[in-house]
């Protein structure tokens, strides 16, 4: 399949980009349908290329020699991934895993170098994009290093929460993620996110219901992180 300029119109990086300078990225591109649970990405392929997700949802991963598995993050339509090792030529970090049938537009190291010269509004982004990332997986490790378990599932559900903010001190998140997922982001197992998330539906501070979580008091999920982190 050949890219086209709308094809690119909703991803971020390329966001500030006119009609004719997307057309000319996307001549350089191509796209590729990835089905749920397909490996796009290997940890330690010695590929560079750079990946734009143009519809679905993947996740970087990796497994440990048992099998534990540990989540990065989950990565949705408009955002990039594999360009650290576009960057540094290095071997790739992590695995990437489609979560859902996917469409997946891919340029090699050197278009994307090209393009950030080309183009500053895309070297902007990528360097903001690479600044929350830091940002995010620096807040992680303080999480690891200072908070029990309980209180890195709190923290994990608002995170999850700020992106399914109802305006009402209330968010729904949806569809509500698997304990497993959450248990591997935040580095503990299944069965004590299933005891924490039960304590707080007793509690009154969560809902579950229709395949969602229903946070019924943000402002009091925000304060019982803070108290933890010192923030």
């Amino acid at each position: 399949m050949q890219p086209t300029a709308e094809t690119l119109a909703g991803i971020n990086l390329f966001r500030d980009l006119d009609a004719d300078e997307r057309a000319t990225v996307a001549q350089q591109c191509k796209l590729q349908q990835f089905s749920r649970n397909q490996v796009i990405v290997q940890v330690q392929d010695k590929t560079n290329d750079v990946f734009f997700i143009v519809s679905g949802l993947v996740r970087a991963t990796l497994f440990s020699v048992t099998g534990k598995e540990v989540t990065f993050r989950d990565i949705g339509s408009g955002e990039v991934f594999g360009d650290l090792a576009a960057i540094d030529g290095m071997p790739r970090s992590s695995s990437v895993v489609a979560l859902q049938d996917s469409l997946i537009l891919s340029m090699s190291s050197e278009v994307f170098w090209q393009m950030i010269e080309t183009y500053p509004s895309t070297s902007t982004a990528e360097l903001k994009r690479l600044t929350a990332l830091i940002r995010m997986l620096s807040e992680r490790v303080f999480e690891f290093s200072t908070l029990g378990v309980r209180n890195r599932i709190h923290a994990e559900l608002l995170r999850l929460a700020q992106n399914n903010y109802q305006g009402d001190n209330t968010a729904k998140i949806s569809p509500a993620p698997k304990h497993a997922d959450i248990a591997s982001r935040i580095s503990t197992h299944r069965e004590a996110v299933t005891r924490e998330l039960n304590h707080l539906e007793h509690s009154g501070l969560i809902k579950r219901s229709d395949g969602a979580i229903f946070i019924r008091d943000l402002a009091q999920l925000s304060n019982m992180v803070k108290e933890v982190k010192g923030t």
